[in-house]
């Protein structure tokens, strides 16, 4: 086999769209402007930060979204650097056994359990994209939990094992109800997470569901280079198909191959940096199925795709699903990973990576994303208008989505001009308060000498105005 295709793969289950219509509108953002021929206007008084280009500025360093062939014609394994912990894990103590999180409060929530698969025809799988999303349609808020596929679990029936060989258990050793059931108990004997429903879905599906809705726009913050096939009918066993690809940052436009191989490829990160691209993934999934012109397809869409998605929804449960989505926005979403310190990297029999989890600290993060956030309505309630006064197009959809990572709400609009050096975030109500300004310049990784104040009366609390000093890469998992 070759060693860029990886054995275990994840993948998944975009059905988070078709399911969760009730999940998330897509941002409420005008498109962004076209740039051709910016108009000439001045910005508010700024502090001396020379905040724009020179006149005849050094030209912007160009974006990449191509492929380009790694220098190495035919790489072979050693090409991809060694974990430097490989040597540091501790070992696994053969009578550990878990710590049981006790039940979470659902809060009349509504739980879905979505699954990726790596199966193939007459050969076992593993579920290895293991999502767990939470809906409370009285308080229009949801959040997505991503568990690793190594972690170390109880699964009922046959013991210690990683919780991504669950599913393929209750399937191939009749537990009653299946795969998805043993997958259901195991979530609720181990993190005390009661699922409601399940879906699931192969690569195959994942890149059919993409391109029937005619493709997705994905926010990548940071860019990304990993390993993958040039063309993907291309002979994967054979190394002289592979090159390192390269995407972002930008508003990317992805078919389904490529959404496959950014949400699926880890051979250059790790699969808690894929965790996070999965749920990049499934965030731009949600706001295409909610545009007008895919909504009104549903049973249509429905129809076609059934066949790819294995789920216990029917049509008419979306229908009335989908009557929840004017009252939610992307501002609504929290995004949470199961990562360490939660869990501690070991290594078991054999040499086996495995997650142990911690369980102090696990259950504490299992509480904050398995119930409501009682300060979203407070965040949601601060509006940012960004403008883009980069050179580079999509940088202000980035910065967007960043902000309603941390549960503000953001719109687009024109920027005045497009050779500003220096972010500025610009204070513009007289009721503004220093609480909301200190958490805003955290979110986007300024400091204060990046603040303006000029209150006044405007409706927009704050104006972003992005420079080319503005880092757009950022962890979900960092965020304020």
């Amino acid at each position: 086999m070759s060693p860029f295709l990886n054995s275990r793969s994840s993948w998944w289950l975009i059905v988070g769209g078709l399911l969760m219509l009730t999940a998330c509108l897509p941002l409420t953002l005008s498109a962004p402007p076209s740039m051709s021929s910016p108009p000439p206007a001045a910005l508010p008084v700024l502090p001396t930060l020379t905040p724009f280009l020179p006149s005849s500025p050094t030209p912007p360093p160009t974006l990449v979204f191509v492929a380009r062939r790694s220098p190495t014609p035919t790489p072979t394994p050693s090409a991809a650097p060694p974990s430097p912990t490989a040597t540091l894990l501790p070992t696994l103590d053969p009578s550990w056994r878990p710590t049981p999180i006790a039940p979470l409060d659902s809060y009349e929530s509504i739980r879905f359990l979505l699954l990726g698969s790596d199966r193939r025809p007459g050969g076992s799988f593993r579920t290895d994209t293991i999502i767990v999303l939470t809906f409370w349609p009285s308080r229009h808020q949801v959040s997505m939990l991503s568990i690793p596929r190594d972690l170390w679990v109880a699964i009922p029936g046959w013991g210690m094992q990683r919780i991504n060989t669950a599913y393929q258990h209750g399937e191939l050793n009749g537990y009653p109800g299946g795969g998805a059931a043993l997958m259901k108990d195991t979530l609720k004997e181990n993190l005390g997470i009661q699922v409601d429903h399940v879906a699931m879905v192969e690569f195959d599906g994942f890149k059919r569901i993409v391109d029937t809705l005619g493709g997705i726009e994905v926010p990548v913050a940071c860019a990304y280079t990993d390993w993958r096939l040039i063309a993907p009918d291309l002979d994967p066993e054979d190394e002289k198909n592979w090159w390192l690809y390269t995407v972002g940052p930008g508003y990317v436009h992805m078919d389904g191959d490529l959404a496959l191989w950014y949400a699926r490829s880890r051979k250059r990160s790790s699969d808690f940096d894929r965790s996070r691209r999965q749920q990049e993934i499934l965030r731009a999934l949600y706001a295409r199925l909610l545009q007008a012109d895919t909504l009104t397809r549903l049973p249509e869409l429905y129809r076609q795709l059934s066949g790819v998605i294995a789920t216990d929804l029917g049509l008419n449960d979306l229908l009335q699903l989908s009557f929840y989505a004017p009252q939610l926005n992307n501002a609504r979403i929290r995004s949470y990973s199961i990562r360490p310190p939660y869990v501690t990297p070991t290594i078991g029999e054999g040499g086996a990576y495995l997650l142990v989890p911690n369980p102090p600290l696990l259950s504490e993060l299992l509480q904050e994303a398995l119930n409501p956030a009682a300060d979203l309505p407070q965040r949601e309630a601060v509006v940012v208008q960004v403008e883009n006064g980069t050179p580079w197009e999509g940088w202000e959809m980035l910065a967007a989505w960043r902000l309603n990572y941390a549960g503000f709400q953001a719109q687009i609009a024109p920027a005045q001009r497009r050779d500003v050096l220096t972010t500025l975030l610009i204070e513009q109500r007289k009721d503004a308060d220093a609480t909301s300004r200190d958490l805003l310049l955290r979110v986007l990784g300024l400091d204060s000498s990046h603040f303006l104040s000029q209150p006044g009366d405007s409706k927009i609390a704050y104006r972003l105005i992005l420079g080319r000093d503005y880092q757009p890469c950022f962890q979900p998992s960092e965020l304020p």
